[in-house]
């Protein structure tokens, strides 16, 4: 029988992702993702961190469900744009941004910018909390540049402008399991089967 996890994440593409991630570890545990539990009430990321969200997302969840509970915080941060948008990644265009509009966004403030100056990072934090209440948060980074056309039809978000460090092939470029291998969230995620595997039994 296998254990039952949820990931806190109605997001389509990221749920497949975590599903990836975790089900190439050899677990035996069935992930449900947010849109599993209908009377979820939507969670306010009102933290200032990464880790702070992701920790947040998680109590809300395995409180709610009485699950192990998952959840990420991820986003990119811009150098010359401070670190920006980071932790407003997902809504940098204002409520009820899409994908596209968020990475016009960032774009149009980075079009002048000089090829040298637009390095960049994905940062991911990603919480674990158990029914008991325990709790553990882990970290995964990734750096590269910015491009300033979109290249690439997969992944998604900011992917089609991220060209990682010593790759040729922006994030979009890649396939799934190019990316799991360097991506901040495949980081995090591994650094979390070992936690898993200690609770899943």
């Amino acid at each position: 029988m296998s254990v039952q996890l949820v990931l806190a994440t109605r997001n389509a593409k990221k749920l497949a992702e975590l599903d990836r991630l975790l089900a190439g570890a050899g677990l035996d545990v069935e992930i449900l993702g947010s849109d599993a539990f209908g009377d979820l009430p939507e969670i306010e990321e009102t933290g200032s961190t990464f880790a702070e969200n992701s920790l947040i997302k998680a109590r809300a969840v395995s409180t709610h469900t009485g699950l192990i509970a998952i959840a990420d915080d991820s986003g990119l941060c811009v150098d010359a744009l401070d670190g920006q948008p980071g932790i407003y990644s997902a809504r940098w265009a204002g409520e009820g941004a899409t994908d596209e509009s968020n990475l016009d966004l960032v774009l149009e403030q980075i079009r002048d910018v000089e090829p040298a100056h637009r390095t960049a990072h994905f940062a991911c934090a990603a919480a674990l909390v158990l029914p008991s209440g325990e709790e553990y948060v882990v970290h995964g980074q990734v750096n590269g540049v910015l491009l300033t056309q979109r290249r690439g039809e997969g992944g998604f978000g900011y992917d089609p402008i991220f060209l990682p460090d010593g790759f040729d092939a922006t994030t979009a470029e890649m396939t799934p399991e190019q990316k799991d291998a360097i991506s901040h969230r495949g980081q995090a995620m591994r650094a979390l089967v070992p936690v898993i595997q200690e609770h899943v039994h």
